[in-house]
């Protein structure tokens, strides 16, 4: 890539804005999304890969001793076949081998980062960074940037698999160079993503996390991780009786959603040498909303959301189908007495219209939370099931509970602890929007 005149004056690093990193650039005031002023080219870039599932399958069953042939039969038996894992993990590899390629050439250094190498360190190296993979990987690059100075970079390297919503165009999956070159030239716009903070306080809290992404833990390895680290903090501290603990900042940020409910369900043993019988067990928590009156609650849990993770799992949970709007449209207009003009189009118009107001914009500083499958009864109730809001507050009164942020980072989250949840212009997220 040739170089372009004006980056040879605005390169970063110390010379220019090692503690401030994009000082010659446009800051937006708000958050919304702007032209820069000129383009941009970072002096370190650290290239974040993804596990591909070949890789994960590959650890698992060398952890117990198998060689690849019997991968491969394993695999089989499974349904799963070893030569198109191996294919979608080689055009992976491909793709990361074209990025690094094309930085390389431009005369920027770069440093490949395994998603479980992936740590603060790194972050601070890097004057920007780039995930490669899909939106999984994006959310987890996210979660440990907190200078909102710094470019977050997605790049989707399996795009016939994988949706990357929050990557570049597919095109420049095989065409980097270009993006590059449409970067160095100012070609861009910056999208300021707005995203969640969390404050933990309370009784027995314990704020270290849980990282799901490697470890692929299942629910009864997870409950046992938490525990463990809950011992080790408490014999460290030397506690007998669980400490009220004051807020405490958490050390990431959410992207898409915060999810709190419990992490088990409720088990009952029948007899000995019957198999276990699984129960769903409710969450139970009290909540309070920009500052309003605690109210007790039992659901299937809590999502918290940002703009970005409006169009993802909160979506999903509070979408409707045409079949439920035409019901209740039925029902309304019996109960009206009036007749209503149940087309098909109209149906969709209303579904559409409807599952649209779900939906915000990245960089709007409020959040959405959402209450699962609520319980209401004389002792609990949800006066509102969905909605806007500036500030959340929960205080857990569960047994196993966890708070999940992006899917990928786990808190335990047990009886008397307090999460806040806010958002702040200083968390919002420096990312690219580039034109097909």
């Amino acid at each position: 890539m040739a170089r372009c005149p004006v980056v040879n004056l605005l390169r970063f690093g110390s010379r220019v804005a090692r503690s401030g990193f994009l000082r010659p650039l446009h800051a937006a005031a708000g958050g919304s999304s702007t032209e820069p002023r000129t383009g941009f080219k970072p002096d370190r870039v650290a290239v974040v890969t993804k596990t591909t599932r070949y890789e994960f399958e590959q650890q698992r069953y060398r952890y117990a001793g198998l060689s690849e042939e019997d991968l491969k039969q394993l695999l089989a038996m499974k349904g799963s076949s070893y030569s198109g894992l191996l294919e979608r993990h080689n055009i992976h590899t491909s793709n990361v081998e074209h990025v690094v390629q094309s930085l390389q050439s431009a005369g920027v250094e770069v440093r490949v980062v395994r998603r479980g190498e992936y740590d603060e360190e790194v972050v601070r190296w890097a004057d920007a960074i780039v995930s490669a993979g899909g939106d999984g990987t994006m959310l987890l690059v996210a979660s440990k940037v907190l200078n909102k100075d710094k470019p977050v970079v997605g790049v989707n390297t399996d795009p016939e698999r994988s949706e990357g919503h929050l990557c570049l165009p597919v095109r420049y999956t095989h065409a980097f160079p270009e993006a590059l070159e449409r970067l160095c030239r100012g070609e861009f716009r910056w999208l300021w993503r707005q995203r969640l903070r969390l404050h933990l306080e309370g009784t027995g809290i314990n704020p270290t996390p849980v990282d799901l992404h490697e470890q692929q833990l299942s629910l009864e390895q997870h409950n046992r991780a938490h525990r463990i680290s809950t011992v080790d903090r408490q014999q460290r501290a030397g506690a007998l009786h669980p400490a009220y603990s004051k807020p405490s900042l958490l050390p990431v940020r959410s992207l898409n959603e915060i999810f709190i409910g419990e992490s088990l369900s409720s088990r009952a043993q029948l007899k000995v040498f019957t198999p276990r019988l699984f129960l769903h067990r409710a969450s139970y928590y009290e909540i309070s909303v920009d500052g309003g009156p605690w109210e007790k609650q039992k659901s299937s849990g809590l999502s918290v959301c940002t703009g970005t993770g409006s169009k993802a799992w909160s979506y999903n949970i509070n979408k409707l189908a045409e079949q439920s709007v035409e019901e209740v449209l039925r029902i309304g207009a019996s109960q009206a007495g009036v007749e209503l003009p149940l087309s098909r189009e109209f149906l969709e118009k209303v579904t559409d219209d409807y599952n649209a107001s779900l939906v915000f914009a990245p960089d709007e500083p409020r959040l959405f939370y959402s209450v699962r499958e609520p319980i209401s009864n004389r002792v609990f109730s949800s006066s509102r099931q969905r909605g806007f809001a500036s500030k959340v507050c929960v205080r857990s009164r569960c047994w196993d509970a966890c708070m999940v942020v992006d899917g990928g980072t786990s808190f335990e989250f047990n009886d008397g602890a307090i999460a806040t949840v806010t958002v702040s212009e200083e968390d919002r997220l420096r990312t690219v929007l580039l034109d097909q």
